[in-house]
């Protein structure tokens, strides 16, 4: 079984109609989908590559030898305890980018070449969000204006990106590359390693490997665009495998919300029930409370490797 593809450019063509509908199946039924022909130039895509290999070379490597996971695992490996399992820690390199924090300085062209990257891939997200919008029957710039605490035109959203490393492990079936988890935010934008596997997302309870495509974007649905749908597109749980060859690269973008935006299902996506069995009584039915999003983060921070489900309930008591 394998991650379905969507060809990004029919969107323009005779092919809309039926574009539209494999993206809506794909967010009801996978949550998870890679897209090529997405218009971010390859040259660009080449260049990523290069220099986030680089940094990791010249800025993270040697780092990372001395990490808490490589003690851990070494402790665990030498003493055989833990069930020879490393439990809280994961096998990865990061850092983040973002608008005003501090970028990597010792490649060439570094930032200018994330930059440029970065704002792809934020244009691309909101496209993405639009057509999320038409299938779901909102109008159009709904997500991204929920997302901008509810501000047309505005650019409060939070825009990340995560540069993130799995270099080669000696027990790789003793720790997790990625422990498993589903996203925080709204639109996840990933380009991974065109080489190197490890990225699973679980389908009806089995994990299946996110294959490997060259120079294609990974979409996957964090919890806020579960709760905007009311439940209608999932987040999933997804993890990465720590591999005892080859040095995975995963950028991942988040398109997330600002973090005082208040983030609730969509007013044309709340169900209508009889109350008390009255066929002149009705009420909304809505799956997920409503919430500021900065709330969520900082029950999620405590539970993101944790079922999802508390911390809808959590944010519901506030």
């Amino acid at each position: 079984m394998a991650i379905p593809v969507i060809d990004f450019s029919k969107l323009n063509g005779e092919e809309r109609a039926k574009t539209l509908a494999q993206i809506a199946t794909c967010c009801e039924e996978w949550g998870f989908f890679q897209l090529v022909n997405h218009g971010i130039p390859v040259e660009l895509l080449e260049m990523v590559k290069r220099v986030s290999s680089e940094s990791f070379k010249k800025e993270r490597e040697e780092k990372f030898s001395k990490s808490t996971a490589v003690k851990l695992l070494n402790e665990v490996e030498k003493n055989k305890s833990n069930n020879g399992k490393v439990e809280n820690v994961d096998w990865e390199d990061v850092f983040l980018l973002t608008d005003d924090n501090e970028w990597p300085s010792h490649v060439p062209q570094f930032r200018e070449i994330m930059k440029e990257y970065r704002s792809e891939l934020k244009t691309l997200a909101e496209k993405v969000m639009e057509v999320m919008d038409e299938n779901l029957g909102l109008p159009k710039g709904y997500i991204k204006q929920s997302f901008n605490n509810g501000e047309n035109g505005s650019d409060k959203a939070f825009f990340g990106t995560k540069v993130s490393h799995y270099p080669p492990c000696p027990k790789p079936e003793m720790v997790n590359g990625l422990r498993a988890h589903t996203d925080a935010g709204g639109v996840i934008l990933l380009f991974q390693d065109d080489q190197v596997d490890g990225l699973q997302i679980l389908k009806d309870g089995v994990w299946i490997d996110v294959q490997p495509i060259q120079n294609a974007i990974v979409i996957n649905t964090g919890d806020q665009i579960e709760v905007l749908s009311n439940g209608k597109y999932k987040s999933v749980w997804h993890r990465v495998l720590a591999k005892e060859n080859g040095n995975r690269r995963s950028i991942a973008s988040f398109y997330n919300p600002s973090y005082k935006a208040t983030i609730a299902p969509a007013p044309q996506l709340i169900g209508e029930v009889n109350k008390d069995n009255n066929e002149d009584q009705v009420e909304l039915v809505s799956n997920y409370p409503s919430f500021v999003f900065g709330d969520y983060m900082n029950v999620y921070t405590e539970q993101k490797f944790l079922p999802k489900e508390p911390r809808f309930q959590a944010v519901r008591a506030m």
